[in-house]
């Protein structure tokens, strides 16, 4: 059997993790990285590390992920160009973000074989000597197309990642990925920021941080992230980390100012305030049993399978409905046929 050729550009937590996740399974992996830092352990893990963007390009991938800052795109891309076999390799990226990369790749004039992905998966580390295989453990994608994609892209990057990295994925637009993934990540990168800077900024710092124990740990771990990072990937997504941001802050407000009605000594609170706290701590009650229930031991193999036919036209609105649903893939029966689980069901 011809094994799966993937090139990696970028060997930093995300790409490095996932090259040395693909070559423990099985695939030929070729990789180029902006520094040649990365080369000597990742050769010894079976990675094979090329000198040039150029040298990358000629082994002619079958998938080639761009795992490079979203800053850097611009020129990877304008640099792969002239470059890439665009019949033999579908190119796809693991950005946060995504319909701007669409964009950029669209300017470019590679958008006949993209495919957009994003895996969830990640901590608050980076660099190529905190990238560890398992990161992918049981992690969801997203891959996101448009209604010019096609079947054979799509299928290229979700075999790669079901077959290979033995994840499971959902398929999405661009514009629901990035205001899903601002609500999931950016805008709690934000909100994780502002809980240390109200720590640092109070001058019971130290002792705050003495008592500081798991909700507080839980709470602002991705706030350990490089800060230059993270307000690279809040200023990706401007628009919609703007819009949740309003939404929290009201949210916050109605709060406090039923606090401050409730600390006003010798007032009762009223019978509105009463209401309004008690949907504040039950509105998010589904979420809560949805946690409950997956965290329960073989939650998975209790979860609803579902046969999806997926059609030869509109096949990625049958996709993006599945998703809407909760379902996720987990692996493919033939070639329109794929089976899903309601993982997510809210």
């Amino acid at each position: 059997m011809v094994k799966p050729r993937i090139a990696i550009v970028g060997l930093g937590l995300i790409g490095g993790s996932l090259a040395r996740r693909l070559v423990n399974a099985g695939c030929e992996v070729t990789a180029w990285n902006h520094n040649d830092r990365p080369y000597a352990t990742a050769e010894a893990d079976g990675i094979i590390c090329k000198p040039t963007l150029a040298a990358l390009a000629e082994t002619k991938p079958n998938v080639l992920v761009l795992c490079n800052p979203l800053k850097a795109m611009p020129e990877i891309l304008g640099a792969l160009k002239p470059l890439i076999d665009t019949e033999t390799t579908t190119l796809t990226d693991v950005g946060s973000v995504k319909g701007m990369v669409r964009d950029q790749v669209k300017a470019i004039g590679l958008d006949g074989c993209y495919v957009g992905a994003h895996p969830m998966a990640g901590n608050e580390l980076s660099g190529w000597e905190a990238s560890d295989p398992t990161l992918y453990d049981d992690a969801l994608w997203a891959i996101t197309v448009d209604e010019h994609t096609e079947y054979r892209r799509f299928r290229a990057v979700a075999d790669m990642i079901v077959n290979r990295c033995g994840n499971r994925l959902i398929v999405l637009d661009d514009a629901t990925h990035d205001r899903c993934a601002a609500l999931i990540s950016h805008m709690p990168h934000v909100i994780a920021t502002a809980m240390i800077n109200e720590l640092v900024a109070n001058p019971n710092r130290n002792i705050a941080a003495a008592l500081a124990a798991g909700s507080w740990r839980d709470m602002t771990r991705v706030a350990l992230t490089d800060p230059n990072r993270t307000r690279a990937m809040v200023e990706e997504d401007a628009a919609n980390v703007e819009t949740l941001l309003r939404n929290m802050a009201n949210r916050l407000t109605l709060v406090a100012n039923v606090l401050h009605d409730m600390a006003d000594t010798g007032v009762r609170p009223t019978e509105g305030d009463v209401k309004q706290m008690d949907r504040f701590f039950a509105q998010g009650q589904p979420f809560r049993d949805y946690k409950a229930a997956s965290r329960q031991p073989e939650y998975a193999e209790h979860c609803a399978t579902v046969e999806l036919s997926i059609p030869e036209n509109d096949w990625q609105r049958t996709l993006l409905e599945s998703a809407r649903r909760g379902e996720h893939i987990v692996r493919f029966d033939g070639e329109r046929t794929a089976i899903a689980q309601a993982r997510s069901v809210v």
